[in-house]
């Protein structure tokens, strides 16, 4: 992706489409489900206040694990503030293309603009990928096997929704994505520490196909990659690592416990520690839904697969208003601030220019 193109693609007013689609399916949802009963009779009280502030606490704890992370992979050549701003752009050009696209070649440009050379720059996208699909190898059978696959796939019974979007594909769905990523972890981890280039290889032959020869290019320009990344990265200190993953597991974790403790604020006798399992469950699976999501940042399929998901756990009236409350959290801030941050962050890395 060239620069014009990713320049496009992070303009401001992108930040419209996405807010408009998730306000849209959100007020229909919240019209649809609306229960004047439910709202008059929910009994506000100061645990509420405080399980609204532990959702907020771990939204800021997931952006400074983040932020401690690109620290560490650039060899704490960004400052906290340059790191933040990094941060906040990764999101914003995450939140504004759809899912499945991905915001990769955006991170690399926005760390190479921040004098960090191009080959370390596309080493630290590909490190941080890798963690991020590792934590999702690893947390999935912990919890799948502690908490049973009766309760987390059970939610196609909840309601007619649930069934015609779902139904009992679902279960494929997940083993499906699952295998994906698994196996997407393994060429990384084999190119990154292994043979790089019998990975680039192998790309150009499957991409030589002719159902497939029009990605041809696009494959070997991620083989070339991958060979640089792994230049990069090779002679590591274990601490590299140890510190890199650490902070993954602290900025996942983080992010889905938000949801949990968002979903205990409306509640007046609490969650146990099976249930707070089952949702962190439902979150790992409501996960790969959205990563083949069609829109912006999932705007819109999110505010759905939410009440969908997790609504067995909501108060009826109330599921919509949740996930509308969660987005307003973990998503809408992303692309505000990004707006925010970007014309200054261009001026001051093309101030030479």
């Amino acid at each position: 992706m060239d620069k014009s193109k990713i320049l496009k693609l992070l303009k401001p007013g992108r930040i419209i489409y996405p807010i408009a689609i998730g306000l849209l399916v959100a007020g229909f949802l919240l019209f649809k489900d609306f229960n004047k009963d439910t709202f008059s009779n929910i009994n506000w009280t100061w645990h509420s206040g405080v399980w609204c502030l532990a959702a907020l606490m771990m939204v800021a704890l997931r952006d400074l694990a983040y932020i401690y992370r690109i620290r560490i992979l650039t060899d704490k050549e960004l400052t906290w503030k340059k790191g933040f701003q990094v941060i906040m752009l990764w999101e914003f050009a995450s939140a504004v293309t759809p899912s499945a696209v991905g915001g990769s070649p955006v991170a690399i440009f926005i760390i190479h603009r921040e004098k960090i050379n191009i080959g370390k720059s596309t080493a630290i996208v590909m490190v941080t990928s890798l963690l991020d699909e590792l934590f999702y190898v690893i947390m999935v059978p912990l919890v799948y096997f502690t908490v049973g696959s009766e309760r987390i796939f059970s939610i196609a019974e909840m309601s007619s929704l649930a069934e015609m979007t779902f139904g009992y594909g679902l279960f494929s769905v997940f083993i499906i994505g699952y295998f994906i990523i698994f196996t997407y972890c393994l060429i990384i981890l084999y190119a990154l520490f292994y043979k790089p280039r019998v990975i680039k290889w192998l790309f150009i032959k499957v991409f030589s196909l002719p159902l497939l020869r029009k990605w041809r290019k696009d494959a070997a320009k991620a083989g070339d990659d991958l060979i640089i990344a792994s230049k990069e990265i090779k002679g590591k200190p274990r601490a590299y690592w140890v510190k890199a993953g650490a902070a993954t597991f602290f900025s996942w974790t983080a992010r889905f416990w938000v949801v949990n403790f968002l979903i205990l604020i409306p509640l007046v006798s609490g969650l146990g520690m099976y249930e707070h399992l089952l949702i962190y469950a439902r979150q790992l699976v409501m996960w790969v839904i959205l990563l083949i999501s069609p829109t912006p940042g999932g705007s819109g399929v999110a505010e759905v697969i939410f009440s969908v998901f997790l609504g067995d756990f909501i108060p009826n009236g109330l599921n919509s208003a949740m996930a509308l409350l969660w987005r307003l959290m973990s998503y809408y801030p992303y692309l505000i601030i990004g707006a925010i941050i970007l014309p200054g962050w261009l001026k001051r890395v093309y101030t030479k220019e």
